[in-house]
């Protein structure tokens, strides 16, 4: 793999497995031991694009490594694990990897269970597929944003790729208040004089609140100056579950996932 412009890819991780990989004689190792399918299924996406030349697609074909297994001696946990491919492993031949989050997370997820995982079950989302759908029957841009593009009622989505995990980003997609980040969380106040406020929060500190309006614009608020604060904890955002089919969810799932911001 050469992955964007870092020469990190199948010799690096060939590396950082050979040195991660357990034997036979390797102690149990701890690590969160479950994952979203979603992650899962973009991990083997990620494998597939920057692992499986040196690696194989059992990551057996490295003398002395079996990836199948799941365990590995230098990285006890999955913080390890992502860790030890993103920092590299000094006076080896794996350098720093140039991996966002949620791609780590889900070559995590992937390696963990790459023993147990059946590529035949995954629904493969199509990215442009998934772009027409939320520019068109998804109706996304009425409340995101996408670099210039779009609302700003709803969370800015440049990077959304980047910054939230497969799984999290799927189950957005059937359970929206699930998924939601409290930080996301919008508000509804009311000032002594009566004045109704509703909208996205996003800032708050002790004595003030900042949020954009239903209408896009702007609102600081004095928490002296309100009768009413309440901070909703409920999403606006529909359930797609009904609405569009699990391909199509899927396919959405994969545009969001090259959404890794302007640069």
């Amino acid at each position: 793999m050469q992955r964007r412009g870092h020469g990190w890819g199948t010799a690096a991780l060939l590396a950082a497995t050979a040195s991660l990989a357990a034997n036979g004689a390797a102690a149990q190792q701890t690590h969160a031991g479950e994952y979203a399918q979603a992650d899962i299924n973009y991990g083997m996406q990620v494998y597939g694009e920057t692992c499986v030349a040196c690696h194989g697609p059992d990551g057996d074909a490295v003398d002395g490594v079996s990836l199948r297994s799941g365990q590995f001696r230098s990285a006890g946990s999955d913080q390890e694990l992502m860790r030890i491919i993103s920092a590299g492993i000094p006076d080896t031949a794996m350098p720093p990897g140039d991996y966002t989050a949620s791609e780590l997370t889900g070559l995590v997820a992937y390696l963990r269970t790459m023993g147990d995982f059946d590529p035949g079950d995954v629904l493969v989302g199509d990215a442009t597929a998934g772009e027409a759908i939320y520019r068109g029957m998804g109706d996304c841009a009425s409340c995101h944003r996408i670099g210039g593009e779009g609302a700003r009622i709803a969370p800015d989505l440049t990077d959304i790729g980047a910054v939230r995990s497969a799984g999290s980003l799927a189950e957005s997609l059937v359970d929206p208040t699930a998924a939601m980040l409290p930080r996301n969380r919008s508000i509804r106040a009311v000032g002594n004089d009566g004045t109704v406020y509703a909208g996205r929060r996003l800032n708050e500190d002790t004595y003030t609140v900042q949020l954009i309006d239903e209408n896009e614009r702007l609102v600081s608020l004095v928490k002296d100056d309100l009768s009413e604060y309440i901070v909703i904890t409920t999403s606006s955002m529909p359930s797609y579950s009904e609405t569009l089919t699990e391909q199509e969810r899927a396919d959405v799932l994969a545009f969001l996932l090259t959404l890794k911001g302007l640069n």
